[in-house]
């Protein structure tokens, strides 16, 4: 696939375009760099720099996967209270590559440390000296090959002096196309909102397209704010958010080993110090940046390897939030319901298989199923009104909508997937060739 900006237009989904991005433009105190090393058999951006000339307060989220790559492991090493950067590089995921995988870091690290110590001295009035373990690091690609670091190394000076102060869209979009693998566009989000009266910005990029199962956060995801607040705060608003974002989408069940979702703030907002998670002040933001998230985690079940359909499952009225996820993901990761979404076929009951089959206790008399506005089983029996025609009819749509009422409690999920279909099948079989 070719990568430039025609990727950003989409095609089936109108919520994709451009357009709706005009507004993305500068955060104070971010600096961004997109260059291509090579590392691709076509020219493309593969490598992405995220510079904070002042420092971040910063948290991450990781995969649990018990098998993780060798960024991970650096950047749980990493306890400065500010970084000043983040790395991202494509086409390799540096897992299972041992002790040559992490070495690589560090020497990338040293280099890339130094080179934004001499940027300091260059730009600012009283530079700061960066050092290796104020950087974070973010890989994908294939799993277990050797880590691309004579490429990386010798392209880190050309990374650093490309380095753009002041962002536009178009920036913007060129950095979520340097992050993208099997992606067939990128994925922005923003937001702007308020906190004690002073105007915040949060801007969102994502990658993410196949292995897409929640085991933490599902894919890579950066969010960046000009607001000031502390990293231990990030870190409860964004533990908070992932659950209902991230963490409930689903392309194909399967849990990478390089999964994580960042959030930074440069400060330069300059909004009144925020002490507490509970502060009243935070309301705006925290809705914000759930936005954002939700926004960018849908673009990524929507863009999932192959898809044509975007899928919304909803489980409701369920006695805990536990029982709705599980039925939601059981719906959600089904091969036989997802092929016949992508069929168009309104075979209902292989959405009854999946609720069967997800562990929880269903009372079969109060169970209720429905498609759009289509009721199919209403308390356990099929609708009267049931008109299979009409359901064949709305299977043909792009966005489809599956809601099972547990009629047991008040707890709700919501998880969000797509179809899954020829291509998916053709992209993985010959995805390193």
């Amino acid at each position: 696939m070719d990568f430039g900006i025609n990727n950003f237009f989409d095609k089936k989904h109108k919520d994709s375009k451009i357009g709706h991005f005009q507004d993305l433009e500068h955060i104070n105190g971010l600096s961004i760099s997109t260059i291509s090393c090579g590392l691709y058999s076509k020219k493309r951006d593969d490598l992405v720099l995220f510079y904070f000339r002042d420092g971040a307060s910063y948290a991450n989220v990781y995969t649990k996967s018990s098998l993780v790559s060798e960024n991970i492991k650096w950047n749980k090493k990493v306890k400065d209270k500010k970084i000043y950067g983040i790395l991202i590089n494509t086409r390799n995921a540096n897992a299972l590559t041992g002790n040559d995988g992490y070495n690589s870091l560090k020497k990338i690290s040293l280099n890339l440390s130094k080179l934004l110590t001499l940027k300091q001295i260059e730009d600012e009035e009283k530079p700061r000296e960066i050092k290796p373990n104020q950087l974070l690091f973010a890989c994908t690609g294939t799993i277990g090959e050797k880590f691309p670091e004579n490429e990386i190394l010798s392209n880190t000076k050309n990374l650093v002096d490309k380095i753009k102060y002041n962002q536009n869209k178009l920036i913007w979009i060129k950095a979520a196309l340097g992050i993208m693998t099997t992606d067939t566009k990128p994925k922005l989000s923003m937001a702007e909102c308020k906190i004690a009266g002073s105007d915040v910005k949060i801007y969102g990029v994502a990658k993410g397209s196949g292995m897409i199962f929640p085991n933490m956060a599902t894919t890579l995801g950066f969010i960046f704010t000009d607001a000031n607040i502390s990293s231990s705060i990030l870190k409860q608003i964004l533990n908070l958010n992932i659950k209902t974002t991230f963490n409930a989408i689903t392309c194909d069940g399967d849990t990478s080993t390089n999964d994580m979702v960042s959030i930074f703030s440069t400060g330069k907002a300059n909004n009144k110090e925020i002490k507490s998670f509970k502060d009243p002040k935070l309301k705006q933001f925290i809705s914000s940046v759930h936005q954002v998230m939700l926004n960018l985690a849908k673009r990524v079940a929507s863009d999932g390897e192959g898809a044509t359909k975007f899928v919304t499952i909803k489980c409701i009225n369920s006695k805990t939030e536990k029982d709705a996820k599980n039925i939601c993901f059981s719906i959600a990761n089904s091969p036989l319901v997802k092929t016949a979404i992508f069929g168009e076929d309104p075979n209902w009951g292989r959405i009854a298989m999946a609720i069967g089959k997800s562990g929880v206790t269903v009372k079969q008399e109060k169970l209720s199923i429905l498609m759009g506005s289509n009721m199919i089983l209403k308390d356990g029996k099929l609708d009267k009104n049931y008109n299979e025609n009409i359901l064949s009819d709305y299977m043909k749509n792009e966005n489809i909508e599956i809601t099972i009422d547990l009629s047991i409690g008040s707890k709700k999920f919501t998880a969000y997937t797509m179809d899954l279909s020829k291509e998916y099948i053709e992209i993985n079989s010959d995805y390193r060739s």
